[in-house]
């Protein structure tokens, strides 16, 4: 998809079709031209409604406000309306509301992951038509004194592009069937994108290395496997790095449960349970892309979680490469095992901050639906920012709090730790508690885990998402790393 930007007014540039928003139901703006015929056709300008009319070339698409985030959901229904048309074209002003580069981001995330398809596996594909998004710097009641700067929004259309085709690159990983993406080959694709991007390298440590490590935990879950695990290592590096952030993503390439067999729907789409690996990935590609000044490091557990003679089994007691000690009571609670030993070699690493990312728990979908990922940690004020910085990139999240109370139900008698809690209630929460016992003291307060199970993989539509893998965690912790540079250039203004 290509974006071409025109310091002109809407009415001046030349495109096969025409998109109008409809702000909050208001039918007055200059640029509605056909209210007549939409009171015809029934069309209110609801928040997600969207009609095309054909013999203007115009659509119309209802959004409740000018938030950037119902920006791309406006943009992908105008879309939506003209997919299987052969319109190669399409323009559109700008609807800013003082904020142009939060909003042509937006505008251009809405397109380009609207504009994704899971095709891979079709013997015939659909083809689009539409090539090109024409941009006018006109507002909608100009907001913003600066729109006509084309080259700031060219930076911005930039970036938006950078963001948005990572995420899709995330959901193509994710959407790929267990046979074509194992561990080893999850490993051969990120050794392969590390070779396309500045400043990147990229280690893979096979099972002997995992020995080594006395990864204990994460060669457990593998056991039973043909295939063979991956600690797969992505350093993004560039000259004087402000801060080190460090990204684990659980990275199951397949979940049958174990012995803890899953039920046979339960395990129909379990190649999802990669996301979290994906997205790490991921975010190291718009790091590089985008020149971020951090250090920046993906950690990934790739295995298979299968049944064999030789698979690890509920009262198996694992010994972790921090040296605790777990004991197995369900051989499906197999994810934080990997993350544990990962998240021990990640502490290694001395990061500033560290995160990871996984599909972790049906808990947390049960607790806060299936579009939003739970936030969970020990220091309030990152948990809270970091999730002011997922509301801008349009991702869903909620904060689910630790209590002491909720630690207790992880004792093991036989061991340090059980990697299951004795209720089935808080089931997230205790995951997540599991984890932060495998946190070091001096990292407690920098440490977050994001619970992505619910948004990272859905079997229908929503927003500008398609059925399938969203990309979770990519844009969240792209808008949060960018919200860093900005503190770092306050500091700096401070400090002079």
């Amino acid at each position: 998809m290509k974006f071409e930007v025109y310091n002109k007014k809407i009415s001046q540039i030349e495109a096969d079709i025409e998109i109008i928003f409809v702000v909050n139901s208001n039918f007055n703006h200059k640029w509605i031209y056909d209210r007549e015929e939409l009171a015809t056709l029934g069309f209110k300008g609801k928040d997600e409604e969207a009609i095309f009319l054909p013999h203007v070339k115009r659509v119309y698409s209802a959004i409740k406000d000018l938030q950037s985030d119902s920006i791309r959901i406006g943009i992908a229904n105008a879309l939506k309306t003209i997919c299987k048309t052969k319109y190669t074209s399409v323009k559109i002003a700008l609807y800013t509301e003082d904020n142009t580069e939060t909003n042509v981001r937006a505008l251009v995330e809405g397109v380009v992951l609207s504009s994704y398809k899971f095709d891979k596996y079709k013997s015939k594909k659909d083809q689009l038509f539409l090539e090109i998004i024409k941009i006018s710097t006109e507002d909608y009641e100009d907001y913003n004194e600066k729109t006509n700067d084309i080259d700031l929004i060219e930076k911005t259309i930039k970036e938006g592009i950078i963001i948005a085709e990572a995420t899709n690159d995330a959901k193509e990983i994710v959407n790929t069937t267990p046979y074509d993406m194992t561990p080893e080959k999850l490993a051969e694709y990120s050794q392969k994108l590390a070779k396309t991007l500045k400043n990147v390298n990229c280690f893979i440590g096979d099972k002997k290395f995992l020995k080594e490590q006395k990864m204990g935990a994460f060669l457990a879950v593998a056991k039973a496997s043909i295939n063979e695990p991956k600690l797969i290592h992505l350093t993004y590096k560039p000259k004087n790095p402000l801060k080190k952030f460090v990204f684990v993503g659980k990275g199951l390439t397949y979940d049958s449960g174990g012995l803890s067999l899953k039920p046979s729907e339960y395990m129909v789409n379990m190649k999802s349970d990669k996301s979290g690996a994906c997205a790490a990935i991921h975010i190291i590609k718009v790091a590089s892309e985008l020149n971020l000044p951090f250090e920046v490091h993906a950690v990934i557990g790739a295995a298979e979680n299968m049944i064999g003679g030789n698979a690890y089994k509920p009262d198996d007691v694992l010994i972790s490469r921090s040296g605790k000690t777990i004991e197995v009571r369900n051989t499906d609670a197999e994810g934080r095992l990997v993350l544990c030993d990962c998240l021990d070699f990640a502490q290694d690493l001395k990061p500033d901050y560290l995160v990871d990312l996984a599909t972790l728990t049906g808990a947390c979908v049960v607790a806060l639906g299936e579009y939003t990922t739970g936030i969970m940690g020990n220091n309030n004020d990152l948990e809270y920012s970091f999730k002011k910085s997922a509301c801008k990139s349009g991702e869903l999240t909620g904060i689910l709090p630790f209590n002491k109370y909720l630690t207790k139900l992880l004792k093991s008698e036989i061991a340090d730790i059980s990697n299951i809690a004795n209720s089935r209630y808080g089931g997230a929460i205790t995951a997540g508690l599991f984890l932060n016992s495998f946190i070091k003291e001096e990292y407690k307060d920098k440490w977050l885990h994001l619970d992505i199970a619910g948004p990272a993989y859905r079997e229908k539509s929503w927003g500008y998402n398609q059925s399938g893998a969203s990309g979770a965690g990519v844009r969240m912790c792209i808008y949060w790393l960018k919200d860093f540079i900005n503190k770092e250039k306050n500091i700096v203004k401070e400090d002079k």
